[in-house]
């Protein structure tokens, strides 16, 4: 069971991370000249955009111009991590 859990718990390390890219190259907006770069920003969008998309409908829209989806999704996935791992523990 520890090990499932350990699974569980990197999973959603790795998926904050991604979240955390995520908003880095939306402040930056690099210009990808290069195809591993190209590749790897669609490869964060692609993970990403089903966990942020929902979230960002349902928060109201802001004039200053701030998406708060990625905080709501990094609070939510901490919550099902440790539901998840106290359940399997």
């Amino acid at each position: 069971m520890y090990m499932i859990a350990r699974t569980i718990g990197v999973l959603f390390n790795i998926l904050d991370w991604l979240i955390i890219g995520r908003v880095i190259i939306s402040w930056i907006q690099p210009s990808p000249s290069n195809q591993l770069l190209r590749e790897l920003i669609r490869f964060i969008y692609q993970v990403t955009e089903p966990i942020l998309g929902p979230i960002r409908r349902l928060l109201p829209t802001t004039n200053m111009g701030i998406d708060f989806s990625p905080i709501v999704a990094i609070f939510a996935l901490s919550i099902i991590r440790s539901f998840l791992i106290n359940i399997i523990v």
